[in-house]
């Protein structure tokens, strides 16, 4: 498990969970504020302390300790302190594929959930939350906290989902569609605005002004996100940050490690460490006698 400490009243915490497969994070102190962004996966989190001005879905909310959040994948969102006070926050991270195949294991059918609801004000499912999460970061294993998971996904799915399904997102226009396919399909190379222009057929300021509101984001912070969640992908697999950088598209590391901070809370060296912890764990279980190693099962 990766902690950080930034500064002398704040700590980043970070895990994870193998069997799950998914990320864990705990910020505490934080007054860090986010970008407008997205993540290529869920976001299922609540605030422990300090207030936010949180806006998603084009809506500024304020939230609260014992309020529940709930991000999908590509949802745009960005926060700051409103009242001055760090920021202690907990989240649960789930990449779609695992998603899809919880939603299955629930309802019986292949689907891709989306939440409806952004944030929940003072949701009674935070204590479950909380559990699951403390489960989490201690690195447990075993039938308990798979119980845990499975029960906690089903009630939000029914609840803020609709059963795992919402009516589709209206369909962009062709020209920025075009724009965010060619930006994923080239993150990694020297993209300038005039060819973003003339794939579009539109003006650069016309592009600028379509591309924002369509998507939320800018066409250059629609990039960012790209580079940063597949320089997470080359982490994982323990790539050097300065590698994942370049490979990702970042000619500056530290950029890199800036922007990576900024969207994600974490270092790239400290993300990478996460993933690096548990290979070492799951090496040293392999030469555990069996009885240890499912004594939490």
């Amino acid at each position: 498990m990766e902690r950080s400490k930034e500064k002398k009243s704040e700590l980043r915490t970070a895990r994870y969970d193998p069997e799950l497969m998914v990320e864990a994070y705990q910020f505490q102190g934080v007054m860090q504020a986010f970008p407008n962004h997205f993540h290529e996966h869920y976001v299922i989190g609540f605030i422990e302390r300090g207030h936010r001005n949180l806006k998603v879905r084009g809506t500024c909310h304020l939230t609260a300790p014992g309020d529940l959040l709930l991000f999908n994948p590509g949802e745009n969102h960005a926060c700051e302190a409103h009242d001055g006070q760090p920021l202690d926050y907990r989240c649960i991270n789930i990449e779609p594929a695992v998603m899809a195949k919880a939603a299955r294991e629930i309802f019986g059918t292949e689907t891709q959930p989306l939440f409806q609801q952004s944030v929940v004000f003072h949701s009674e499912l935070i204590g479950d939350l909380r559990d699951l999460h403390g489960m989490i970061l201690r690195g447990e294993r075993g039938v308990q906290k798979e119980e845990r998971f499975y029960f906690l996904l089903a009630q939000l799915l029914r609840d803020y989902a609709q059963s795992g399904e919402r009516e589709p997102a209206p369909e962009r226009r062709a020209e920025v569609r075009a724009v965010c396919d060619y930006l994923a399909a080239n993150a990694a190379e020297q993209i300038s605005l005039d060819t973003l222009s003339e794939i579009a057929g539109l003006s650069k300021y016309h592009l600028l002004r379509a591309f924002t509101k369509e998507t939320g984001i800018t066409p250059y912070s629609y990039l960012e996100t790209i580079r940063i969640d597949r320089a997470k992908s080359l982490l994982r697999q323990g790539i050097l940050p300065a590698e994942a950088a370049l490979a990702s598209g970042f000619s500056d590391q530290s950029h890199f490690s800036n922007v990576f901070k900024r969207f994600i809370g974490l270092t790239p060296g400290q993300y990478r460490r996460v993933f690096a912890e548990n290979r070492a764990e799951d090496k040293e279980e392999q030469h555990e006698p069996w009885t240890n190693r499912n004594k939490n099962a």
